[in-house]
């Protein structure tokens, strides 16, 4: 089963995040960070939105890289992050959707859980507001993308919609606005 795009999409799209980042976070040492991860986020959306799955080879590894770069980050000098909020958001992420799985399996898949725990790390960077904004920002894009589709008549109310591209979008959301204000 083929996950990536073919053509141009991929890469425009990355190098699109990479450059809202760069503008965003400036010459800080989390900008390499962020430029690790955002291919690896551009990739996991593309693909959950054609397949509807978040390979693990991507998901689980993403918050141990994360974590991982972001320490030596945050003895640098210039830095604005913390790398034990980090830590926590990463888990208090990953706990709040593991709850929500184990509420509603169908509604929330296991993916998005692993997937969940990279997406706090990186909010948690920039503090409690910034993973409280980019969780809001990612079901609130859920949530009226699906209103809309469901406006036009192009699905269900029950029908499952690909959460993880969703996510991503509201950790970029709370990425730049968290960077934007550090």
């Amino acid at each position: 089963m083929e996950y990536a795009p073919g053509g141009v999409l991929l890469p425009v799209l990355t190098a699109v995040v990479c450059a809202a980042l760069a503008l965003a976070t400036g010459v800080r040492p989390e900008l390499a960070v962020w430029l690790v991860l955002a291919p690896a986020g551009v990739l996991l959306g593309v693909v959950d939105l054609r397949v509807r799955r978040l390979p693990d080879p991507l998901t689980l590894p993403l918050a141990a890289v994360a974590l991982t770069l972001l320490g030596p980050a945050a003895l640098l000098p210039e830095h604005a992050g913390d790398w034990t909020t980090a830590l926590l958001g990463a888990l208090a992420l990953g706990a709040g959707y593991l709850v929500l799985h184990l509420v509603n399996p169908g509604g929330m898949a296991f993916g998005d859980v692993k997937l969940a725990i990279g997406a706090g790390a990186v909010l948690g960077w920039y503090g409690w507001p910034t993973v409280m904004l980019g969780t809001f920002a990612a079901f609130l894009s859920g949530a009226l993308c699906g209103g809309a589709l469901v406006v036009v008549r192009r699905t269900g109310r029950k029908t499952l919609i690909a959460f993880g591209p969703f996510l991503l979008v509201g950790t970029l959301v709370g990425l730049l606005i968290g960077a934007y204000a550090a």
